[in-house]
């Protein structure tokens, strides 16, 4: 990996951007990295955790200037494969089979705010700010829309969209759009205490909870969709680990997934 770090401590994998001199500005380099990175760690059975963090002053400046620029003669074609592989990143962020925290040190812009809002969990710093710039250009935060939208909510994204003002970490919680502010100095304690959480539940639990989520939010409530939720659930308390989750329970012991519980 030439613009990503990737670290694996006590069952939490790290993958930190590393371009601080562009501001974590991403290009085709990366997105392939991230889309790799991503898979990869998804599918490792001693990763119960991935963080998605980012080196110097900002977290993610979207899309880097030299990459928009060699964009500016594509064809539509070009652009339909280009705009492809930023969405197919995106898609394997939040679709990632590990449960994932994005670590927000510093502004998120544009595309940025794509990869905070794929990811589950976000804490962000009390001085970072956040910006959908993309009409700015005359351009359109489309393949990014389907996650922002869903963080932030069709209210919200309104404005934001429209507007591309810059907005606050204060705003950005208020929103719903990251679920802690805090300072600097805690924000590495706040995110590993989540992590922590995170890793001590069960891990199947864990990845079927979050594709429950993704499969019942923003839908009717239809009879199919009820039914869904009754068969997820009998299926799970008759799995190998819901019966370790409940024993443990009423044993009043560590359940056999929790690291050290041997």
């Amino acid at each position: 990996m030439s613009h990503l770090q990737i670290n694996v401590a006590g069952a939490v994998a790290t993958v930190t951007l590393n371009r601080p001199d562009v501001r974590n500005a991403f290009n085709d380099e990366v997105i392939l990295e991230l889309t790799a990175a991503f898979g990869d760690l998804g599918a490792r059975g001693d990763v119960r955790c991935i963080v998605l963090a980012a080196n110097g002053s900002a977290f993610c400046a979207g899309a880097d200037l030299n990459w928009m620029r060699s964009m500016a003669d594509y064809t539509r074609e070009q652009n339909l494969a280009d705009a492809g592989r930023l969405a197919g990143m995106m898609r394997v962020v939040y679709e990632c089979p590990k449960p994932t925290i994005a670590r927000i040190q510093g502004d998120v812009y544009a595309g940025g705010t794509g990869l905070v809002a794929a990811c589950d969990i976000a804490v962000s710093v009390d001085t970072a700010q956040y910006c959908l710039s993309e009409v700015r250009l005359g351009l359109l935060p489309s393949t990014i829309s389907p996650y922002v939208i869903r963080a932030m909510g069709a209210r919200a994204a309104h404005r934001y969209f429209l507007t591309a003002e810059r907005f606050s970490a204060t705003e950005a919680l208020r929103i719903g759009f990251v679920h802690e502010v805090v300072t600097t100095a805690a924000l590495d304690g706040k995110v590993m205490e989540l992590a922590q959480a995170l890793v001590n539940a069960g891990p199947e639990a864990v990845r079927l909870c979050k594709k429950l989520v993704q499969d019942v939010a923003g839908y009717d409530i239809t009879p199919e969709l009820v039914a869904m939720t009754v068969g997820s659930i009998a299926d799970v308390r008759v799995s190998p680990e819901g019966r370790e989750g409940l024993q443990s329970f009423l044993q009043k012991r560590k359940p056999n997934w929790t690291l050290g519980a041997a």
